[in-house]
């Protein structure tokens, strides 16, 4: 079965970092209307680069998700700014043994 990804390239200080990771990390499930299967947050703090990819399991659940994550206005008072959303297909993802 196929897999999609929505990779949200970010740009944002150490402050606006730790306010997206505790946001994320505080709800047990994706907001309604993102039916995610997955989520992980990447950070290159030397750079201030962030990357968050949010997976779903079919590219209906991506449409519906991609449309539910734009009509959400970020947090205000944060130095954040999103610098590029780009989606995927996942056509290999293999765990280590």
């Amino acid at each position: 079965m196929a897999e999609y990804a929505r990779i949200v390239t970010f740009e944002a200080d150490a402050a606006a970092l730790e306010a997206m990771v505790n946001t994320i990390g505080s709800h047990d499930r994706p907001p309604d209307g993102v039916p995610a299967t997955q989520i992980t947050v990447l950070a290159n703090r030397s750079t201030g680069t962030i990357l968050v990819d949010v997976r779903f399991g079919s590219e209906d659940d991506l449409r519906a998700g991609a449309a539910a994550l734009e009509a959400m206005s970020p947090p205000t008072g944060l130095n954040m700014r999103r610098v590029s959303v780009v989606e995927y297909e996942v056509v290999l993802d293999r765990q280590a043994p």
